[in-house]
């Protein structure tokens, strides 16, 4: 944000600081002066230089090339100043550098003017050269002013009367109250007024407003009282609109704004100047001479300023008068309602919109002007008529015309100032430093406009004013207390306290992501990261009675948190594939958020994906496009990196797709899905995509479970029986592993699937699963009798539980 220095010196006193010097500050109390660029008119020249007349000059008693002078600057007592100029001479009228000025030399380094003894003598200030003002390169002597110039006058006065600077002020979001220069001001008064300089604020009066007839009231009606705070306005009859005067146009142009015409300029003007965003409207092209604040139709389209016919959504305010719309509320004006070299009649407007609707129909658009950047982020409520009446007034002085109506102002539901309760003992506590006064407190707090309006027992009870919104608790307070109080007037302590933490459960955590990072990676995954923040738009109705909401959200995009990792995984998918990247792994760790019977539960998660070719064409091999047993396969690897090898699978289902679930000791750990085509299609993705969600904490605590025992290598033999049978085309594997596994045969090491078929010599309906065992005896060799019986169990189970038959 750009702030005029000399523009700013209109609100309050500044004298004996330089633009500089304001700049350090303002970035010592918050609002972080990034550059201080000279605009035009000269170099700056300190407020502490004066003209100063020289009594007598005689040569210095202990060097050849200096003189000393007696040097009037004024204030009633001559200053003895050691000059080393060859020009310097009794009865001229000089620049003098007093005690504490600052000089910017011409293409040198700063310097700060000290009395000090030069060869002996005392020499109270600097007699100055061109070049140590930083007006030229010339050092050839000193610089001789004009008899005209007032004795102990600024020179600055003289030299850069039209000289400005422009402070670069790194502005947070938070701080809305200082988007301006009068806001800027009141931080400026605040913490000069600490430093115990007496210094005044105030903005500009308007008492001059005076209503001259009521020939052109236009009527006010707001519709949708929820976006529209406050609505006021005024008409003007008789303007006349040409270019702006000389003084407007440089206040302007000096922020890097563009002059259109003298009415648009003034409303610019008094943006900047306080803060409100105002709107200028042809009054004639006002239909039926009424202003109606309401919500667009949906699809009703409208041209802006711009010439671009947009398409409006229900959502959007806009201003309207009895027949059609005329402005994108707080954001923009239409093509045809504002004000133009033809228009003889203005209306003024002055509003308070709401934060959340302005700030969603300015990122649905498009669009973000000074107006909509303001009103996104919060606007002063109370400054809303005064605004009207400056900017009324300033229309009179540069474009004539005549107040032609009352000001009407709807305000259904005034905006109440904030309290906060604020305890003097935790204010201490937390800005560290016992010794600061209550009086300095409140002081400060007075200085902020923040009005105490009890005190008891050590807690006030403080009334923050509306256009604070970022002072909303007692943190927030000890926060502007401090800042300007100064953050360097508080010492750091001689001892830090603080609590030795040993490494345990959530170092133990750390160290498993990272182990599992680098399995992954290994296997071919990237990691991604994701914002928490998402859209409801991709959740069914059922599961966004979950979804946890955002109350004042910055855009629909980032309303709710996620209530899975699947959304933003496919988000990633699809940025991919649009550049071309069709083949992937990618895997995260996050949370998710949802909201149960009242509570919110928050839950921990590794999430992967799966997509594309699991390796493309070689000269070994061909394509292969992934598969669910692919990720099955990357997801079993996790598990064995935990030792967990027992584990239950069945088949699961849901709006997100199907495939199966993976629990331990009755505990969820997992879920694998194919996922569904539907929303592939709304995220614009043709391919198919496979998809783990891994409970994390169920996992690690899963892990914890597992004791570590100690096996000695088998001395007999194993021994490998396959089974080929053919069962229910419904059945799945888990059933047939499960049949097997109830049994607790204690040979048994190991069952795996090595071939399933389905086709012909098959009756219908049917499929066929090789499946085969492994067995060991831990004391002895196996004999075929014995191996016999064991699958002849094995068989019989099957046939039992699954219906299977051997093929």
């Amino acid at each position: 944000m750009k702030i005029s220095y000399n523009w700013l010196k209109e609100y309050i006193d500044l004298k004996g600081l330089s633009a500089n010097e304001v700049g350090e500050i303002l970035t010592e109390i918050g609002l972080e002066c990034e550059a201080v660029t000279p605009l035009g008119g000269g170099p700056e020249i300190d407020e502490r230089v004066v003209v100063g007349f020289v009594v007598s000059a005689q040569k210095h008693p202990n060097a050849d090339k200096l003189t000393l002078c007696q040097v009037d600057t004024g204030d009633g007592q001559l200053l003895q100043i050691v000059c080393g100029a060859p020009n310097v001479a009794a009865g001229q009228k000089v620049p003098v550098a007093l005690h504490g000025a600052t000089l910017r030399p011409y293409g040198g380094e700063v310097i700060k003017i000290k009395k000090g003894k030069i060869r002996g003598e005392v020499s109270e200030g600097m007699i100055c050269a061109e070049d140590e003002l930083g007006i030229s390169a010339d050092h050839s002597g000193i610089m001789v002013l004009d008899n005209a110039f007032e004795l102990g006058a600024s020179l600055a006065s003289y030299i850069q009367s039209d000289a400005d600077y422009i402070l670069e002020i790194g502005l947070t979001p938070n701080r809305a109250d200082a988007m301006s220069h009068y806001g800027v001001a009141r931080d400026l008064y605040a913490a000069l007024a600490h430093r115990k300089k007496k210094v005044e604020l105030s903005l500009p009066s308007v008492s001059g407003f005076k209503v001259s007839n009521t020939q052109l009231t236009i009527d006010i009606e707001i519709a949708d009282r929820k976006a529209c705070k406050r609505y006021a306005g005024v008409s003007i009859m008789g303007v006349k609109v040409g270019p702006s005067p000389e003084w407007l146009q440089k206040r302007l142009t000096s922020i890097g704004l563009n002059p259109i015409n003298n009415v648009v300029d003034v409303t610019n003007f008094v943006l900047h100047e306080c803060g409100h965003p105002l709107h200028a409207f042809d009054a004639d092209r006002i239909a039926g001479r009424k202003i109606v604040v309401r919500k667009a139709e949906e699809g009703e389209k409208f041209v802006t300023l711009d010439g671009v016919e947009r398409t409006l959504s229900a959502e959007d305010l806009m201003i309207c008068d009895a027949e059609k719309p005329l402005v994108l509320a707080g954001i923009y004006g239409g093509l045809y309602s504002g004000v133009n070299d033809q228009t003889t009649n203005v209306f003024l407007e002055s509003a308070v919109f709401d934060t959340v609707h302005i700030r969603r129909s300015a990122r649905r658009h498009g669009l973000q002007t000074d107006a909509s950047y303001r009103y996104e982020r919060g606007v002063d409520p109370e400054m809303t008529i005064y605004a009207l009446k400056r900017a009324a007034n300033l229309i009179r002085e540069v474009a004539g015309g005549e107040i032609s109506m009352n000001i009407h102002d709807e305000y259904p539901s005034p905006i109440a100032p904030h309290m906060v309760d604020a305890n003097l003992q935790r204010i201490r506590k937390f800005i560290g430093k016992k010794d600061i006064s209550n009086g300095d407190i409140k002081s400060i707090l007075a200085s902020l406009e923040i009005k105490i309006l009890a005190e008891i027992e050590d807690t006030l009870r403080l009334e923050v004013p509306a256009y604070r919104v970022d002072v909303q608790r007692e943190a927030d307070v000890v926060e502007e207390i401090l800042r300007i109080y100064g953050l360097d007037a508080v010492e750091p302590p001689r001892k830090i306290k603080f609590a030795w933490h040993q490494p345990g459960h959530d170092h133990i955590k750390v160290s498993k992501k990272a182990d599992i990072s680098k399995l992954l990676v290994a296997r071919g995954y990237n990691e991604t990261m994701n914002n928490s923040l998402t859209s409801a738009e991709s959740y069914n109705e059922e599961n966004k009675t979950q979804l946890v909401e955002l109350i004042n959200p910055l855009s629909n995009e980032l309303a709710v948190l996620r209530g899975t990792m699947l959304y933003g995984l496919l988000e990633n998918i699809r940025f991919n594939i649009y550049r071309q990247v069709p083949n992937l792994r990618l895997f995260e760790f996050g949370k998710t958020y949802k909201r149960l019977n009242g509570h919110y539960a928050e839950e921990e998660f590794l999430a992967l994906v799966l997509t594309g070719s699991y390796w493309t064409d070689t000269w070994l091999e061909a394509e292969k496009n992934s598969t669910f047993y692919h990720l099955l396969n990357d997801v079993e690897a996790i598990l064995q990196h935990f030792k967990l090898y027992n584990v239950n699978k069945s088949y699961s289902q849901s709006n997100k797709g199907e495939g199966i679930t993976i629990q331990h000791d009755g505990e969820h750990l997992l879920t694998l899905l194919s996922i569904s085509g539907l929303i592939l299609k709304k995220f614009d993705i043709g391919q198919p995509v496979y998809y783990a969600e891994i409970n994390w904490n169920a996992l690690l605590r899963a892990a914890g479970q597992v004791k570590t025992t100690f096996t000695p290598l088998p001395k007999f033999p194993e021994v490998v029986r396959d089974l080929a049978l053919v069962i229910d085309r419904t059945t799945t594997y888990q059933a047939l592993e499960q049949a097997v596994l109830k049994l607790n045969i204690k040979e048994l090491r190991n069952i795996t699937l090595f071939d399933v078929y389905e086709g012909k010599n098959l009756p219908e309906g049917k499929k066929s699963y090789a499946m085969r065992f492994t067995l060991r005896h831990e004391e002895k060799t196996l004999h075929d009798q014995e191996i016999d019986q064991i699958m002849q169990r094995i068989l019989t189970s099957l046939q039992t539980e699954c219906e299977a038959m051997l093929r």
